[in-house]
C-alpha cells in the first residue's frame, strides 16, 4: 500500500528524472501529452501518482511507437492494445466484442480504438484506424488494424496472398482420424451474411477456404479434443464451418454445433498467433495471447476427466 511519502504530483517524479529540465517547460510536456506512466499518457502536472520508477516515460515529439507494457495496455474492458505505431495496431480481444461497427450499435475494436487515439500524443490524433481482417463476436484473440492507407494496402495484401500467419486454438467435440491435416472446401454466405454453408466450387459467389489443422492434446473421457489451426483463407466462420463438416464442431458453437448440451457458453475459439511484415519498416513482427480464462478453465476441467 502507498504512503504519503510515495505519492506526489506526477510533475515531482518527472523533475526528479530530468533534474536540468525547468519547472515550466516540464509542465509543457506533461500538457502536451508527451508523458505517460506505464503506457498511459497523463496530462495533469499535479495528478498524485506513486513512484512511478521506469514506467515514467518521455515521449519523442515524434513518437512512433506507443509503449504498451509488457502485458499490454486495456484500453476497455474486452480489448487491449498490444502494440501501437502510426502504420498499425494490434489488439487482444475479449469475446463478446465486435470486431468492427454493426448497425446495432454496440462499441467495437475499431471504435475503442479510434476513441483512444485521441487521448494520445499529437503523433497518434491523426491517425485513422481501419479494418484488415475481424474475428468473431465470440471468438478472442488477436487481430491487426491499419492506422495509415499505405499500411493498410499492405497488410491487406498479405492477407490476400496468405503471408500473414494466423493461428488459433479450438476445442473440438470429436477425434480427428489423422493427428494434422488439411480442410479443404467452398463455402457460401447466405443472403444475411450471418451464415455460412458448404457448397460446390462451381456455385456462384462460392469462396474456397483452406485450414490446416494439428492435434494439441486429447481428452478421450469427455471426447473432446484441443486443435492449433492456421488459416490460408480467411472466410467468415471459416474454422467454424469446416471443423463441423468434418465431424469435429466447436465446443459451445450454437450456429454449427447445434446439438451441443454443455456450459460453455460460446465457441471455443482463440486467436493465439499472428505474424506479420511491418507494412513500412518490412521487419517481420510476432505477437502471442495466452488462452482466456474461460477456456483455461475448460481445459483445467477437460483435464480433471470432470467433463
Amino acid at each position: 500500500m502507498p504512503t504519503n511519502d510515495t505519492i506526489r504530483p506526477l510533475l515531482d517524479w518527472l523533475l526528479a528524472k530530468h533534474t536540468d529540465t525547468p519547472r515550466t517547460r516540464a509542465k509543457q510536456w506533461i500538457a502536451s501529452g508527451r508523458v505517460s506512466v506505464n503506457g498511459v499518457v497523463i496530462r495533469k502536472p499535479h495528478q498524485p501518482i506513486s513512484d512511478p520508477g521506469d514506467a515514467l516515460t518521455l515521449l519523442d515529439r515524434q513518437a512512433t511507437t506507443l509503449n504498451c507494457g509488457p502485458n499490454g495496455l486495456p484500453i476497455h474492458e474486452k480489448l487491449v492494445l498490444l502494440y501501437l505505431d502510426t502504420s498499425l495496431a494490434i489488439v487482444n480481444k475479449a469475446a463478446g466484442l465486435l470486431s468492427v461497427p454493426a448497425p446495432t450499435g454496440e462499441h467495437s475494436a475499431l471504435d475503442i480504438l479510434a476513441a483512444k487515439l485521441q487521448t494520445l500524443p499529437p503523433a497518434y490524433r491523426r491517425l485513422e484506424a481501419s479494418v484488415v481482417h475481424r474475428i468473431d463476436y465470440y471468438t478472442s484473440g488477436l487481430f491487426c488494424m491499419a492506422l495509415n492507407p499505405v499500411a493498410r494496402a499492405s497488410l491487406i495484401e498479405q492477407v490476400r496472398t496468405h503471408t500473414m500467419r494466423r493461428e488459433y486454438i479450438a476445442f473440438v467435440d470429436g477425434r480427428p482420424r489423422q493427428h494434422q491435416g488439411t480442410w479443404q472446401n467452398w463455402l457460401k454466405l447466405n443472403a444475411d451474411e450471418t451464415e455460412q454453408t458448404i457448397v460446390t466450387a462451381t456455385e456462384p459467389d462460392a469462396m474456397e477456404a483452406i485450414t490446416h489443422y494439428e492435434v494439441i492434446t486429447e481428452f478421450p473421457l469427455a471426447g473432446i479434443t484441443k486443435l492449433r489451426l492456421r488459416l490460408e483463407t480467411g472466410r467468415r466462420h471459416q474454422i467454424r464451418i469446416q471443423a463441423a463438416r468434418a465431424g469435429l464442431p466447436l465446443i459451445g458453437d450454437t450456429k454449427y454445433h447445434p446439438h451441443y448440451r454443455g456450459r460453455f457458453p460460446r465457441q471455443a475459439l482463440h486467436a493465439e498467433l499472428l505474424n506479420l511484415v511491418h507494412p513500412e519498416q518490412k521487419r517481420n513482427m510476432t505477437f502471442t495471447a495466452p488462452l482466456p480464462e474461460d477456456m483455461r478453465r475448460l481445459e483445467d476441467t477437460l483435464k480433471s476427466g470432470r467433463c
